[in-house]
């Protein structure tokens, strides 16, 4: 029969494990729906701002920015891997790590010169791992991204980009589409030859609109040179942000779970308990009965 006192002990450390989790949780859902806020208020802001880049560009039919010109052969491409700080979120590294993976694979099966970067502990802990060396990294970006921090970085793939130095970046994140779902894409944001919806996201309209003629004040190259670059960086913001509020929600799902399994042991263990109890006290009161009954 079980030993009663390593199940109380076992009980015991259960339940403070179970705290622990439980307290794990409502923090991550407090950061969740302010990291929740965030994404959603940029998400509008992001797609607005592709919109009208898209139709300036459209209208400016005889100007040309090096933002929007597609390379003709790629050979140098950017890889940025956004993971997390910190573990206990489930599978959202891991999901984010897969798909990376496969475009890492992808870029060097097409012959094309890799400059990985990574954002998140777990992510240069895996690439470490994996003998993989990456040309910068970052563990500065936790669950409140700010836009000064995205715009540093931003920057200097413009610079880049335009220098020539890299022909193309790509992001690996999990992607927030709502509270229930979120999904590890690969995306291109360099160049910008594809500034329309992103995919997926419903569009309202109520009838087809005519082209919108613009006016440009005062000069269209003066207004793209504006626009363009500050679409670059919303986008690339709005990855941070998806990621900060994927890796939330990851950790709120994964903690509910462990409070829940922590619960079930718990009642696992009470039962064990009792019925070792119950099966002890029964041994003695047969032995005093046995005791009693060789006295006669």
């Amino acid at each position: 029969m079980a030993n009663t006192r390593a199940l109380v002990k076992r009980r015991k450390a259960i339940r403070n494990i179970r705290k622990i989790t439980r307290t794990m949780e409502l923090i991550a859902t407090a950061r969740f729906k302010k990291a929740m806020d965030r994404a959603v208020e940029a998400d509008a802001f992001t797609r607005k701002i592709a919109e009208l880049a898209a139709d300036l560009a459209a209208s400016a039919t005889n100007l040309k920015h090096p933002l929007l010109e597609k390379r003709p052969e790629v050979k140098n491409a950017v890889l940025l891997i956004l993971c997390s700080n910190r573990g206990l979120c489930g599978g959202y590294n891991a999901s984010i790590l897969r798909e990376a993976s496969g475009g890492l694979r992808q870029i060097q099966g097409d012959g094309i010169q890799l400059h990985l970067e990574l954002s998140g502990k777990r992510a240069i802990a895996y690439f470490k791992f994996q003998g993989v060396a990456a040309e910068h990294t970052y563990t500065h970006f936790e669950d409140k991204p700010s836009f000064e921090q995205v715009d540093e970085v931003g920057s200097r793939y413009l610079a880049d980009y335009i220098a020539g130095k890299i022909d193309r970046v790509d992001v690996a994140y999990m992607k927030f589409i709502n509270a229930s779902r979120q999904a590890p894409v690969v995306e291109t944001l360099l160049p910008l030859s594809s500034l329309a919806p992103e995919p997926g996201r419903k569009v309202v309209t109520e009838e087809k609109k005519k082209p919108v003629e613009y006016e440009f004040l005062p000069s269209a190259e003066g207004i793209l040179e504006e626009i363009l670059p500050m679409s670059f960086k919303i986008r690339l913001f709005k990855c941070f942000l998806d990621s900060a509020v994927s890796e939330q929600i990851a950790r709120r799902v994964a903690m509910k779970a462990a409070t829940e399994n922590a619960g079930e042991m718990i009642r696992d263990l009470s039962s064990k308990y009792n019925r070792a109890r119950q099966a002890q006290i029964t041994k003695e009161i047969s032995e005093i009965i046995g005791g009693a009954a060789a006295l006669k």
